[in-house]
C-alpha cells in the first residue's frame, strides 16, 4: 500500500503530499478538510495538520492513541476521512471533523463493549462525538483495542489479502 505508484501520476502517495506541501488544503462544510485519497501516514498527517483550531490537536491524539493500541495499524485517507485498520482484518475507525465536534466511527462498533453511543442506519457502526476537552483517552484506548482485534470492514481497496 503505503509506497505504491500511482498510474496517473506516477508518485507515491507520501511524494504527491509531500509535493502539495506548500498548499493549505481547502476546508469543507464544518471545517473538515478536503485530502486527496491516498495510502499511508503522510495523507493522514496532512490531514491532522489541517484540521481547525483545537481538533488539530486531537488528532494528532487520536493518531498517537491508535497507533499506541494497534501497533500494525495501515492508514489512508478516504472521502476526506483518516481510516485506520490491520492488513487481513480491514479497516476499523475513521474520524471526520464537524464544526463543533470531532466524530469518530469504530466501522464494527457494535461489537465493541460498552458500545460507543452514537448509531444510525448502520446496524454495524457506532461512533463517538468528541467536543472541546471531553476526550476520554482511557476508553477511547480500550475501544481501539478491541476494534483493532476483531474483523473490520472491507468496503474499499482491500486490507484483506
Amino acid at each position: 500500500m503505503a509506497g505504491k505508484r500511482t498510474k496517473k501520476s506516477g508518485k507515491t502517495s507520501e511524494e504527491a503530499v509531500d509535493s502539495r506541501a506548500g498548499e493549505k488544503p481547502v476546508l469543507l462544510s464544518g471545517g473538515n478538510p478536503q485530502i486527496a485519497k491516498a495510502d499511508g501516514d503522510a495523507p493522514v498527517q496532512a490531514y491532522i495538520a489541517a484540521m481547525p483550531g483545537w481538533k488539530s490537536e486531537l488528532g494528532q491524539r487520536l493518531d498517537a492513541l491508535i497507533v499506541r493500541n494497534a501497533p500494525n495499524v495501515r492508514k489512508a485517507v478516504r472521502w476526506n476521512s483518516p481510516f485506520y485498520g490491520i492488513e487481513g482484518q480491514g479497516w476499523f475507525l475513521s474520524y471526520h471533523v464537524f464544526t463543533r465536534y470531532v466524530k469518530v466511527t469504530f466501522l464494527q462498533g457494535a461489537l465493541l463493549q460498552p458500545e460507543p453511543p452514537g448509531a444510525g442506519k448502520d446496524k454495524d457502526a457506532r461512533w463517538c462525538d468528541i467536543y472541546e476537552d471531553e476526550f476520554d483517552e482511557e476508553q477511547m484506548a480500550e475501544w481501539v483495542r478491541q476494534a483493532a482485534a476483531i474483523p473490520g470492514w472491507d468496503g474499499f481497496d482491500t486490507l484483506k489479502r
